[in-house]
């Protein structure tokens, strides 16, 4: 396997105003676009050529990726002016599947789980579909009896759930055969239909750190932790007399004589002035000539 599909057509509704500025796989996490650290998971892994989804602001993926490269991986963007939903985006790249097995992953991750480990058992399953999944989670809606997905949902009515879902499976273009074309619908239909066949696999990944960012809290508290990544970017200027905890200063920042941050994030090339005082809040800027905005917990 050779191929990823990261998603990245979502609207990013729950961390608005940030999402106003880029679509959300580009906010910056560790002072990197999210994406970023989802390509460089999937190259660890050995996945070379990807596809990405997009729907809002896609100009802001060419700025990113000129060339539509990645480092020496090639990238096919696949725009939706109207949003296809998780299936429908599966079955429009068609043309990049070909008749390969793919993974699939959600953009709105940041995570270090074994991506190798689900992909050999994908590929040496004969599945067309493998889950990866936890063993704990805030939604243990998947399934699992004798390592066969056997409901999704409760939608089958067989059992409401015991594993949860971590946004990351690899399928076989198979699966394009239960997914309409130009329709908005998402996947879970073909995965129930699949299950029914008993064709989906799962494959549990409880360690290493999975982090959903789709949300303001969340995308906070995770640049309070200090093993992902420096909370401080070598070409910030911080001033001697600042006092910075918990927070992630991005490059080019600027953070004047006095000032105190707590638990903050600031996006790269914003500017705290002298004697301000920051608690939980994002700074960032939409556009480089419209000057800086502060995100503040209400």
């Amino acid at each position: 396997m050779h191929k990823a599909f990261i998603l990245g057509a979502g609207l990013g509704t729950r961390l608005r105003p940030l999402t106003l500025a880029r679509p959300k796989p580009l906010v910056p996490v560790f002072h990197r676009p999210l994406t970023e650290h989802a390509l460089d998971h999937c190259r660890a892994a050995g996945l070379t050529d990807f596809a990405i989804n997009t729907h809002y602001l896609p100009e802001k993926w060419s700025e990113l990726f000129p060339g539509n490269q990645y480092l020496d991986s090639q990238i096919e963007f696949f725009h939706e002016p109207i949003l296809l939903e998780t299936g429908g985006g599966l079955k429009n790249i068609q043309s990049f599947i070909g008749d390969d097995h793919i993974l699939v992953y959600n953009g709105d991750l940041l995570t270090n789980l074994d991506i190798k480990k689900l992909i050999a058992q994908h590929e040496q399953s004969g599945d067309v579909v493998t889950l990866g999944l936890r063993s704990s989670g805030p939604k243990t809606n998947i399934a699992v009896e004798k390592g066969r997905v056997v409901d999704l949902r409760h939608e089958r009515g067989i059992h409401p759930g015991t594993h949860q879902f971590t946004g990351i499976y690899c399928v076989s273009s198979e699966i394009l055969r239960l997914i309409p074309a130009d329709e908005k619908i998402a996947v879970i239909p073909a995965f129930l239909e699949l299950a029914k066949q008993n064709k989906i696999g799962a494959c549990v990944l409880d360690e290493g750190h999975w982090l959903d960012l789709g949300e303001r809290e969340s995308y906070l508290e995770v640049h309070k932790r200090t093993d992902l990544g420096p909370q401080i970017h070598p070409e910030a200027e911080v001033h001697p007399s600042a006092k910075v905890t918990n927070s992630a200063i991005g490059p080019q920042c600027q953070v004047g004589e006095n000032a105190v941050i707590q638990n903050s994030v600031l996006w790269p090339g914003t500017e705290v002035l002298t004697d301000t005082h920051l608690d939980r809040c994002i700074l960032y800027s939409s556009n480089p000539a419209s000057g800086v905005h502060v995100n503040e917990d209400l």
